[in-house]
C-alpha cells in the first residue's frame, strides 16, 4: 500500500513538471473553427414538382483547405465530396458548394465538414409531400399511312396536376397489328413544358402510344394509342456476280452459269428461279437456254453446251411485291475444233487425285492435286495437259464445271477453289490431237458451316 502511494506521488511531481514546460497559451496554435453547414433552401428540401438545386455554405478560421462531403440514405461508405470555392474574409474563410436533389434522392442526407483535422457533421432531409397525379395528352403519331421502312414522328405533352412536368423519361411504345403485347421502341426525356417527340421506324402496321412510368414523386400514365397502316411496296431486286465460264471454250463443251439474286432489304433470296439467255454475236434477240431455282443466299447454277460465241445473261422475272431484274451480259469465245487426226492416239490417266483438308470450313480455300500420264512406249509417262475441275454437290446427280488449269512437263496437276458446299471433286482431262481423254477418281469432301 505504502508503494502505490509513492508511484503516484511521483506521477503528480512528474506531471507538474511537464505543465512547467509547456508553452504558454500566448504562442500554441489555435484549433480550427468550422460553422455549422447552411443549406438553402432549408431542410427539408421539397422535390415534388422536380429537381431542385441545393446550395451548401460554410465557414472555417484557421484553415487554408476545406472538404464538405454528402452521403445518401442509408450509405454505409465514405460521403461523395461537393466541389467547394472559397471566398476570404479577415481570418474566416467561406466555403461554398451546390448539388442537385431530385425525387429519387428522397430521405435523410448526412453531411460532414472537414478542415485540418477538425470536423463536423449534420443531416437533412430530402422530400416528396405530395404524388403528383400524371397525364400524357395530345398523343400523335403521324403520318397514319407509310411505306415500310419509313420514319414516323410520335409527339405529345406529359402533364402533373395539370402543368407541364419536364425533365421526365417518356417510353415510345408499339404493338404489332396480330398481337397483344406493347414492345418498347424509343425513350425521350419532356421539355420544360412537358411536350415531347421522336423519330421512329414503322416496319408493320399496328398501334403507338407513349408511356410515364412513374417515380417516387408522380403517379405513372400511358397516353391514348394511335395507329399506322404501313404498306410494304414493291422491292427491286438485282442480279449480283453472274459469270459463264469458261472463256474461251470449246464448241460442243458446256459452260456453267453461276450468280445471286438479292432482293431490297431482304439480301439473297432462296426458292426464286432465275433463267439464263443466250444472243450470238450479229443478233439482236435473245434466247431461253435453261434455269435454275435459288438456294441458300440467293444463289444459283446452270449449264448449257456452248455452240458459238456469244453474250450469255442471267433474268429474273420478278413476284408478287418484288421487280424483276436482268444482271450484267457475259461473251463468251467459242472455238470451233479442228478435225481429229487419222493417226491413232494415245491412252492417258489421271492418278493420285485428292482434294483437302477435309473437312473444310465454309469460304475457306479447298486444295487439289493428282498427276496426268500418258501410256507412251509401253509405260507411264507425265504429260502436260488442259484439265478441268468437276464437282458434284451432295444430293445431286450433276456434275458442274469448276475451272480449268494444267498439268505440268512432268504431268503434276495443282489448283484450288472456295469451298461453299459439301460434295465430290474430280479432274477431267478432255484429251488433245495426240491423247485419249481421262476421268480421275472422286474425292469427297464435307463442308463445316
Amino acid at each position: 500500500m505504502l508503494q502505490r502511494i509513492r508511484v503516484a506521488a511521483l506521477a503528480v511531481a512528474l506531471g507538474a513538471g511537464a505543465l512547467v514546460m509547456a508553452p504558454s497559451a500566448a504562442t500554441a496554435a489555435a484549433d480550427p473553427v468550422i460553422t455549422r453547414v447552411g443549406i438553402s433552401p432549408n431542410s427539408p428540401i421539397d422535390v415534388t414538382s422536380g429537381a431542385v438545386t441545393a446550395t451548401f455554405s460554410f465557414a472555417t478560421k484557421g484553415a487554408d483547405k476545406a472538404e464538405l462531403q454528402l452521403k445518401p440514405p442509408g450509405d454505409v461508405s465514405v460521403g461523395k465530396p461537393v466541389d467547394l470555392t472559397s471566398t476570404k474574409d479577415g481570418d474566416w474563410t467561406k466555403w461554398t458548394g451546390t448539388r442537385s436533389f431530385d425525387s429519387t434522392n428522397a430521405g435523410t442526407w448526412s453531411w460532414l465538414a472537414v478542415a485540418a483535422g477538425a470536423s463536423r457533421g449534420g443531416t437533412f432531409e430530402v422530400s416528396v409531400k405530395k404524388v403528383l397525379d400524371t397525364k400524357i395528352v395530345d398523343f400523335d403519331a403521324s403520318p397514319d399511312s407509310v411505306d415500310k421502312g419509313d420514319l414516323i414522328k410520335v409527339t405529345g405533352q406529359l402533364l402533373a396536376d395539370g402543368k407541364g412536368y419536364g425533365g421526365q423519361s417518356v417510353a415510345i411504345t408499339f404493338r404489332e397489328r396480330g398481337t397483344d403485347a406493347y414492345r418498347h421502341v424509343a425513350k425521350v426525356t419532356t421539355g420544360g413544358n412537358g411536350w415531347f417527340s421522336a423519330t421512329v421506324r414503322a416496319d408493320e402496321t399496328g398501334w403507338w402510344r407513349a408511356e410515364f412510368a412513374g417515380t417516387s414523386a408522380a403517379k405513372g400514365s400511358v397516353s391514348d394509342t394511335d395507329r399506322v397502316d404501313v404498306s410494304r411496296g414493291v422491292l427491286g431486286s438485282r442480279i449480283a456476280g453472274f459469270d459463264a465460264r469458261p472463256e474461251p471454250v470449246d464448241k460442243g463443251d458446256r459452260l456453267t452459269f453461276s450468280g445471286a439474286l438479292l432482293v431490297q432489304d431482304r439480301g439473297g433470296v432462296a426458292g426464286e428461279r432465275v433463267s439464263i439467255f443466250f444472243k450470238a454475236d450479229g443478233s439482236s434477240r435473245w434466247e431461253y437456254v435453261t434455269s435454275d431455282v435459288t438456294g441458300r443466299g440467293g444463289r444459283f447454277w446452270a449449264s448449257a453446251p456452248a455452240q458459238t460465241s456469244g453474250w450469255w445473261r442471267a433474268e429474273y422475272e420478278g413476284t408478287r411485291g418484288v421487280r424483276g431484274s436482268v444482271s450484267d451480259a457475259d461473251w463468251v469465245k467459242v472455238n470451233q475444233p479442228a478435225p481429229p487426226p487419222a493417226a491413232s492416239k494415245a491412252d492417258t490417266r489421271l492418278i493420285k487425285f485428292n482434294a483437302y483438308p477435309e473437312p473444310v470450313k465454309r469460304g475457306k480455300y479447298l486444295k487439289f492435286k493428282g498427276r496426268l500420264q500418258v501410256f507412251d512406249e509401253g509405260s507411264w509417262e507425265g504429260y502436260s495437259g488442259k484439265v478441268a475441275l468437276f464437282f458434284k454437290p451432295a444430293g445431286s446427280k450433276k456434275w458442274q464445271y469448276v475451272k480449268t488449269t494444267w498439268s505440268n512437263d512432268g504431268g503434276g496437276l495443282y489448283t484450288k477453289v472456295k469451298g461453299w458446299n459439301s460434295g465430290r471433286w474430280r479432274f477431267v482431262f478432255g484429251g488433245d490431237d495426240d491423247t485419249y481423254g481421262a476421268t480421275s477418281g472422286s474425292d469427297y469432301v464435307r463442308v463445316k458451316r
